[in-house]
């Protein structure tokens, strides 16, 4: 008996023993204590901060200068020749591949003489332009240097509200400025910058100079390319605008296939529905669109629609509102023939429209309700 008090004893002086040195390695190094998940599943920086993400994608973050030629100004009444600038303007650019590609806004690049862009390493490079997408404020260009940095592509629909995202651009000249934010909504539209809006709001800091640079997620993954911010002459401040990189992807391989965005067009200027009209069509829960005009010997007049007629399917598919009627239409290849089904003097019909190429020009800005943006070069 007294042998197992002796043993019982030991152990227990052992444990007292063993937690007292634990505790004593904690208190002089806490490094040293575990976290479970470690600090991506906690959601927390490591102990450098974003700094590793930084330096994964910032090198990849290019300046942006361009030369424009404008008008002096001169009026009318001055009476005197009308003479011309150069104008100088900056931006930001993100190298998405090794081959030299790089994406930006096309309006940094819009109507520029010469562009010139400085990567991070201090190497300088006039590029090409590959092609450019009015529709979605992209433009592609490509530089012809070795050892290029590319910044990685992440995935932009798995944003969710409240992750940390990081910008990286050319504000005011200040070249690889880095500025944290959250995500504060996901797609984003009715903003009167571009037909195509599906933009993700940060509330990370975007200025002038900053338009065509990087939204990066924690691990250094290009999400988003920095474009908009809330008109700021309204006391605004910490509402920011970046086109998702899942959007980037595909324009980016048009432009590179074809030089251009080949989208699906049928013709048609469709217009929201208010509640009461819904209501009275009995869509509250589906929605439809109303066609206010259908152009003359466009895929959609040669189905047989017409200005009235209330729309409320594509392809089998209901169609809640304009903004998903557009870019159905749009992610179809021209030739491909599409079912619609719509509503004409309170009964529904059936037709069929062969989609058209979507011509390529820039739209007017959105009359659309929304808040007012700009976009900061």
């Amino acid at each position: 008996m007294a042998g197992i008090q002796r043993a019982i004893y030991f152990l227990v002086q052992a444990v007292v023993i063993g937690l007292a040195a634990a505790f004593l390695i904690v208190l002089v190094k806490p490094e040293l204590m575990p976290v479970s998940g470690g600090p991506a599943a906690a959601g927390v920086p490591a102990p450098g901060g974003y700094a590793d993400a930084v330096a994964r994608s910032a090198p990849a973050v290019v300046n942006v200068y361009t030369t424009r030629l404008v008008r002096d100004g001169a009026r009318p009444e001055e009476r005197r020749p009308e003479r011309f600038r150069l104008d100088s303007s900056l931006g930001s650019a993100v190298i998405i591949d090794s081959d030299g590609y790089l994406v930006t806004n096309y309006h940094v690049v819009a109507g520029a003489v010469q562009i010139r862009v400085q990567l991070a390493d201090g190497r300088v490079a006039d590029p090409e332009p590959v092609g450019q997408d009015l529709e979605t404020d992209l433009a592609l260009l490509k530089i012809d240097l070795p050892d290029l940095p590319a910044v990685p592509l992440g995935r932009s629909d798995r944003l969710r509200i409240g992750d940390v995202v990081l910008a990286i651009g050319n504000p005011y000249g200040l070249s690889q400025t880095v500025t944290q934010g959250i995500v504060s909504a996901t797609g984003r539209g009715l903003l009167g910058l571009t037909t195509f809006e599906n933009f993700i709001q940060t509330d990370a800091a975007i200025n002038t100079g900053n338009s065509g640079g990087a939204l990066v997620n924690t691990r250094g993954e290009l999400v988003g390319i920095n474009t908009a911010v809330l008109a700021q002459d309204i006391a605004t401040e910490g509402i920011s605008f970046a086109i998702p990189v899942n959007l980037v992807r595909g324009v980016v391989r048009e432009l590179k296939e074809h030089g251009r965005v080949i989208r699906g067009w049928l013709g048609m200027e469709p217009d929201d529905l208010t509640p009461a009209e819904l209501a009275a069509l009995g869509l509250e829960s589906t929605g439809g669109i109303l066609l206010e005009r259908v152009h003359e010997d466009s895929p959609a007049s040669r189905a047989g629609l017409r200005r009235g007629d209330v729309l409320v399917a594509i392809d089998g598919a209901p169609i809640g509102n304009t903004q998903q009627a557009l870019l159905r239409v749009a992610g179809v290849k021209p030739g491909t023939r599409l079912a619609i089904t719509g509503i004409r003097d309170g009964a529904r019909f059936e037709t069929e429209a062969v989609v058209g190429e979507r011509p390529q020009f820039r739209p007017a800005p959105s009359s659309s309700p929304g808040p007012p943006a700009e976009s900061p070069r």
